[in-house]
């Protein structure tokens, strides 16, 4: 005689590995086959809820006794097995087929006409409790979500806290999270570029290993990082009581680019002045290029043939040009002061900032107030709701960092404070690495213009009033050591005669 079958299950994993749930109901089937002399051929086991279909071990034991692989199948209670009426029609087709279909834990006469008729009542019961225990819990995930809590696992920089707490920034991978927001909001970098560099730094997910370039482009496009919380199946949106890693001006950047608005800047050659020179006559970038062992920047333009600079020729003047922007103690002295004006200023912008903020807050917490009065008036219909509340909350995002985040310290103040430490710019240029050198040309030039064979510095302030002091106290032309024939810097006179604070002052440098 083939022997039955038996079916077990428990609702969740964790159900199954920390209660005893599954070794009781196993001790129940054995006790009632062993009573009515039955004879268990395989056990199906399942640690996954029956309030959906799909159920892999149970389809695959509905199929084989269809195939009558064997003559019934034992379940602890009908519970366990049809808490969706689909299923339990399923078992009343096999029934009615002549499977022999027994619930150990229930005294039930399925050959009766009463049996079936008490098992049917059972399973619409079991049925009706999984559809008002789905109704509970989304009544408990809506509550969270309202009240900013986050009711599922922790996205990656972020970590659990426990039942009814929003989530707390992982203090490992948090940063690295942000981090990637902020290589990616450069432009410089692709999603497999990044995905290979975060892997490098130590990012990585729930499992242990480095995140796929998938999982960096769905972190990249998720809210959560800036303290929204978006639901992707009913698209709501709700502010999150957790704090934010990342600005929503980073994120906004980075949304840009992921959305081919901003198209990240890639190199295929990495040469030291890259888009950093420009042509004088077509204004187009001058490309890099290596010809007999050195690197060269031309102009490919038809109409400007001919221009062209070499990369060594080039770094020899920066460094020249730099080694006069070094300071003396007066010069120090009055550069504090520039500081301390400039610092007065910055905080006063500040002040005006932070003013302009939270108007704009409370301006969205009015529209909000009134968004949702409109919706539970009638006024305006669910999807319009949903899109308008999640402007208004990233707007309203963009308006908390204004006040909570403290504002960079302004590119003058910081100029200022570089320029007071006199050698910095030029000990990065002095540096082997290109990203050094390439921050100190960024920090000290606004544009670095090709005529030909010349090259025109257009210096930020205050360092082209330090180079125009120079040549007034010495001055001009002003010749400066010569190199192979001679490196000649003369300042190309601004619109004003007299300079002022502030006023442009380039400095080229000429082949003699």
């Amino acid at each position: 005689m083939k022997g039955y079958f038996a079916y077990i299950r428990v609702s969740t994993a964790k159900q199954g590995e920390l209660g005893s749930s599954l070794s009781e109901q196993r001790s129940s089937i054995e006790t009632y086959a062993v009573r009515n002399g039955l004879v268990i051929a395989e056990w199906f086991e399942e640690r996954e809820t029956a309030a959906k279909q799909g159920r892999t071990q149970f389809t695959r034991m509905m199929k084989r006794l269809a195939r009558r692989e064997a003559p019934g199948v034992i379940i602890h209670k009908i519970d366990r097995s049809a808490r969706n009426l689909r299923d339990w029609s399923f078992l009343a087709d096999l029934m009615d087929q002549g499977v022999d279909v027994r619930f150990a834990h229930e005294s039930l006469d399925l050959g009766s006409r009463g049996g079936r008729l008490a098992a049917d009542i059972q399973a619409v019961i079991a049925s009706d409790f999984i559809r008002n225990l789905r109704q509970e819990v989304r009544k408990g995930i809506d509550g969270a979500l309202k009240r900013g809590l986050y009711p599922l696992p922790a996205p990656i920089g972020y970590r659990d806290c426990g039942k009814g707490k929003p989530k707390e920034i992982d203090p490992v991978m948090g940063p690295l999270v942000r981090k990637a927001f902020e290589l990616y909001a450069t432009g410089r970098f692709t999603v497999r570029d990044l995905c290979d560099e975060m892997a490098r730094r130590g990012l990585r997910n729930r499992q242990g290993g480095p995140v796929s370039a998938n999982g960096i482009w769905e972190m990249l496009r998720r809210p959560f990082y800036i303290g929204l919380i978006h639901i992707k199946r009913t698209g709501q949106t709700f502010a999150g009581a957790h704090s934010p890693l990342v600005t929503k001006a980073v994120f906004d950047r980075c949304q840009a680019i992921l959305s081919g608005r901003a198209y990240a800047l890639t190199t295929r050659h990495a040469f030291l002045y890259s888009r950093l020179i420009k042509c004088g006559q077509c204004d187009r970038a001058l490309i890099g290029e290596r010809q007999k062992g050195h690197v060269y920047y031309r102009c490919h333009s038809d109409s400007c043939r001919g221009t062209s600079l070499r990369e060594a020729d080039i770094s020899e003047d920066l460094h020249q040009l730099l080694q006069h922007l070094q300071l003396d103690p007066a010069e120090l002295r009055d550069l504090r002061d520039l500081t301390e004006n400039a610092h007065a200023r910055a905080e006063e912008e500040k002040r005006v900032a932070q003013q302009a903020a939270k108007l704009g807050l409370a301006r969205c917490d009015e529209l909000l107030s009134r968004l949702t009065d409109a919706f539970l008036d009638g006024a305006i219909e669910r999807d319009l709701f949903d899109a308008k509340k999640a402007q208004l909350l990233s707007e309203r995002r963009g308006y908390l960092d204004a006040i909570e985040t403290p504002p960079e310290e302004s590119p003058e103040i910081t100029k200022l404070k570089k320029l007071e430490l006199g050698k910095v710019a030029l000990q990065k240029l002095q540096s082997s690495n290109h990203a050094e050198i390439r921050n100190a040309v960024v920090l000290i030039m606004s544009n670095l213009v090709a005529d030909h064979k010349s090259l025109a510095f257009a210096l930020y302030y205050p360092f082209d009033e330090l180079i125009l002091k120079r040549a007034v106290t010495n001055g001009t032309p002003y010749r400066a050591e010569p190199r192979n024939g001679g490196t000649l810097f003369t300042r190309r006179e601004s619109h004003s005669q007299t300079p002022t604070l502030g006023a442009s002052c380039n400095i080229r440098a000429q082949r003699l």
